[in-house]
């Protein structure tokens, strides 16, 4: 099996540097048997690498200890769940599932556009493959997922015990999805400059497949922050991890791209802008997936040194420098077609949304690589915490959030005064009196009092937009306002579905202001003894020890209560892993949607007292709450209308029926 998983790696680099060839050959030759044949080699590279992620997952499942990467990542007492995400524990695995994630995109990309964009499919795919071909590359050169130990161990390592969580399970896959599926959006712009079909065509097919890794990447930084909430044990959610952050960078890059490429659908500018995002977006994902393996900075989420450093600098070079060379080649067909006419539109809005966004995207990356800048040239490394991102990112947010109400009420082209002070009037009359109420109720912090009075602000700038749509819908087909107002929402998803997106945004921030009222209390407790914090009272019962064969846990059981009303049985835990020798905390969280209250059990006595460490972090529900509006909203939002299925329809019909008359490849290039 071992040998079959090795010899589908090495064919699947064949069939990507096939891919490749019969790609260009095509393209250049305006022969469609020959890219037929190279979207035949990407379905056989996407098949080849499923094989190889099957065999190393039976490995993982048959206790193969043979594979230096099971040995290392497994164990026979480790639960199911874990041994399916052993596969991206480890260095080796990871970069497979990575390229595996990229072939299965490659794949769908090809199908679901198999009468569509024909002047720009064999550059897709060549360039999909050629992303490709550079990890099956790294795996068979560097990262070797079969390679087979001197001797077989009689049981393996196990998985890093922080990983045997069962949001690991979902949290990775979920970032592969959405830093691998990036590179469909690029590859499309890349064929755009190539083949000089610079029109709406690829924009179109760039934004649906930008929409669909960017609500993936956005899903799994959430998951990560409640992986970190529940499992590190440090009463928060977003440590500014380096790692976090470059997942974050790219989502950030995504975010400007899909705000700017309105414009250029509107008003035909920003065209190189676009371009330049677009091919942003991409090298950030690759530099990511760099420093998370290459073991430049350090990060309970980075993979240990490694040597594919070199590799993904070499790769990263030549990415950023062909690009760059072939936009320069095409900026005279990259001319506006428009210009801003006013500073007050909604185009001025637009662009400073994306200076915003990039300017939290230098900055996050500013303070992430200045440790290791620093220890490159006066050979000290400076540590750079969360309090020089905080500085700088909660003014940015800020400035962003106040974009997010505000960019709507502004029109295209010109806004004349009347209508600014028209639209404004509802916003601003809710946001003013909430910031006097949260003056009254106490609040002092003037970031806090800021976010959730721009909350107000936001919320009522997006009620106004879904009003004003569902009066003039009644008004002009005679339905309820019930019934108007959700076929507004099915009618004009793109639009509506970016509201709320807009909203979920709303519910995040509302999530990230309650951590101004954090506060936190350590205690010891001996048995029966109570502690009271803000509001709270815990009394402590016993220990509770139990064992299996992966770990032996200790546990605290503690009764919590308020206002001598009993809330449940808190259970706070020190888990062993004999395997690995370490210790791990579990903790132990009671949630409302006003507070969490967060227990860490930090120690125990010989003689059965126990430290340990409490907060009330307020809002935090606000958060995964966010986070799955944000889902459902950019499902919504992405999802095509009936109409749309239609005119899909017609045009691959249409693209039948021309190539069986006249030939293939006689329909139009492009959608």
């Amino acid at each position: 099996m071992i040998e079959i998983g090795y010899f589908s790696l090495c064919l699947a680099l064949v069939a990507a540097g096939c891919a490749i060839g019969f790609s260009a050959a095509g393209a250049h030759r305006q022969h469609l048997p020959l890219i037929r044949s190279g979207e035949h080699a990407a379905l056989a590279y996407a098949g080849l690498l499923t094989i190889s992620v099957m065999v190393l997952w039976h490995a993982l499942f048959t206790h193969n200890f043979e594979v230096q990467f099971v040995a290392e990542n497994s164990n026979r007492d480790m639960p199911t769940l874990y041994v399916i995400s052993a596969l991206w524990g480890g260095q080796n695995g990871s970069l497979l599932f990575w390229g595996w994630i990229l072939s299965l995109f490659t794949a769908a990309t090809v199908l679901f556009n198999r009468h569509r964009y024909r002047a720009l499919m064999p550059y897709v795919v060549g360039t999909l493959a050629i992303t490709g071909f550079f990890f099956v590359l790294l795996n068979l050169f560097a990262a070797d997922p079969f390679k087979k130990m001197p001797f077989v161990p009689a049981d393996g390592r196990g998985l890093n015990p922080l990983l045997q969580h069962p949001l690991m399970a979902i949290h990775p896959p979920l970032l592969y999805l959405g830093m691998v599926g990036m590179s469909v959006p690029f590859a499309f712009g890349i064929a755009a400059l190539i083949s000089r079909q610079l029109d709406s065509a690829w924009l179109l097919a760039a934004r649906r497949w930008m929409l669909i890794p960017w609500t993936f990447l956005g899903a799994g930084l959430v998951l990560g922050g409640k992986w970190a909430y529940v499992e590190l044990g440090w009463g928060g959610y977003w440590g500014w991890d380096p790692v976090e952050n470059s997942s974050l960078v790219p989502w950030l890059a995504g975010t400007a791209f899909l705000h700017s490429i309105m414009i250029q659908e509107r008003r035909g500018m920003l065209k190189v802008w676009n371009m330049v995002l677009v091919v942003l977006t991409y090298c950030l994902c690759i530099f990511g997936t760099f420093l998370t393996r290459s073991g430049i900075v350090s990060s309970v989420h980075a993979f240990a040194q490694s040597n594919v450093g070199p590799f993904f600098v070499v790769f990263l070079g030549l990415a950023i420098l062909g690009s760059a060379l072939l936009l320069l080649s095409r900026l005279p067909e990259l001319r506006a077609e428009s210009r801003l006419e006013s500073f007050i539109s909604r185009e001025t809005a637009f662009l400073l949304n994306n200076w915003i966004l990039l300017g939290m995207l230098f900055a996050v990356m500013w303070g992430t690589l200045f440790p290791v800048i620093s220890e490159a040239l006066t050979d000290e490394k400076i540590t750079v915490g969360p309090p020089f991102f905080n500085q700088v990112n909660v003014p940015i947010g800020l400035v962003l959030l106040l974009l997010t109400g505000a960019g709507p009420l502004f029109a295209w082209r010109r806004t004349s005064t009347e209508s600014l002070r028209r639209n404004f009037a509802v916003p601003v009359g809710a946001a003013l009196p909430a910031a006097a109420l949260l003056l009254i109720a106490g609040v002092r912090d003037i970031y806090a009092l800021i976010s959730l009075s721009l909350c107000v602000f936001v919320v009522a700038s997006i009620a106004l937009e879904f009003h004003r749509g569902a009066g003039a819908r009644q008004h002009s087909t005679g339905e309820p306002y019930g019934q108007a107002l959700v076929r507004l929402l099915s009618k004009s998803r793109r639009r509506y579905g970016g509201y709320l997106v807009h909203l979920s945004m709303v519910m995040l921030f509302i999530g990230f202001t309650g951590q101004a009222f954090t506060t936190d209390k350590e205690f010891v407790l001996h048995r029966g003894e109570t502690a009271h914090v803000a509001g709270y009272t815990l009394q402590y019962w016993d220990l509770v020890q139990t064992q299996d064969a992966n770990m032996s846990v200790v546990a605290a059981s503690l009764e919590l209560s308020r206002l001598g009303e009993f809330l449940g049985t808190l259970l706070p835990s020190r888990n062993f892993y004999q395997t690995h020798e370490q210790a791990t905390t579990e903790v132990s969280i009671y949630s409302s949607l006003r507070e969490d209250f967060y227990l860490i059990l930090v120690g125990i006595s010989d003689d059965g007292s126990a430290k340990f460490q409490a907060y009330v972090n307020p809002l935090v529900t606000w958060v995964w709450g966010g986070g799955l509006l944000f889902v459902l909203a950019s499902l919504w939002a992405m999802w095509p209308t009936a109409r749309e299925r239609r005119l899909a329809a017609l045009e691959r019909a249409s693209v039948r029926q021309a190539d069986f008359l006249f030939g293939p490849g006689t329909a139009p290039t492009h959608a």
